[in-house]
């Protein structure tokens, strides 16, 4: 399966998916790219604009999955001092690929502050997905109670990351902050999984 990873970061939902898939990650931000890359020296990294090379190449594809950013949509953004205008490129995002490709996809994003204007698929975890297929319910362990005062060495064992590849960072929070917005491995697996093995109890 030709699979699209769009705004890839280093790889959490991607993780777990072994290789035998053909995968192209397509990701801006060259140095967050090159991990990804020795994460997954077998994909291939695209760096670039998510939005206009899913426009460009979305037809060369079976699978796109695609994790636009979140911050505007989160509720810490709704608790912040100096509030943004949420960014609607996740709601362009879900009406193209519904209206305009033809094989599966899911979109994947946090809850957000205010009720959906397209109602999800489903809700794991933290995220919601939209999806045009079916994905099965499942509970997925809990974070500990400390998780945001979690050391990056803390936090890229939850992840199944390997903390040498990102220790060279030096803005620490930052390399904190990709750490935590990574998909955690086993929901990226539950995610590709339901492509094949679609269930019925998608919406209770």
């Amino acid at each position: 399966m030709k699979i699209l990873n769009l705004f890839a970061g280093i790889g959490g939902n991607r993780t777990l998916w072994g290789d035998e898939h053909k995968i192209t990650a397509v990701e801006n931000n060259q140095q967050i790219a090159m991990i990804y890359l020795k994460r997954f020296p077998n994909d291939t990294i695209i760096i670039a604009d998510a939005y206009q090379y899913l426009e460009d190449h979305y037809k060369d594809y079976d699978f796109i999955w695609t994790s636009p950013p979140c911050p505007t949509h989160s509720k810490l953004q709704h608790c912040q001092k100096y509030k943004k205008l949420p960014d609607m490129k996740l709601y362009g995002l879900i009406i193209f690929l519904k209206h305009m490709f033809w094989g599966k996809w899911v979109v994947e994003n946090v809850q957000g502050y205010y009720q959906p204007l397209i109602t999800p698929t489903i809700k794991l975890d933290r995220h919601l997905f939209w999806s045009n297929f079916p994905i099965k319910n499942k509970n997925f362990f809990k974070y500990p109670k400390n998780y945001t005062n979690l050391s990056a060495i803390e936090l890229c064992e939850l992840k199944n990351i390997d903390y040498d590849l990102i220790k060279h960072i030096t803005d620490k929070i930052f390399m904190r902050k990709l750490i935590r917005n990574t998909v955690r491995p086993n929901l990226g697996k539950h995610i590709l999984d339901s492509i094949s093995k679609p269930t019925i109890d998608v919406f209770l």
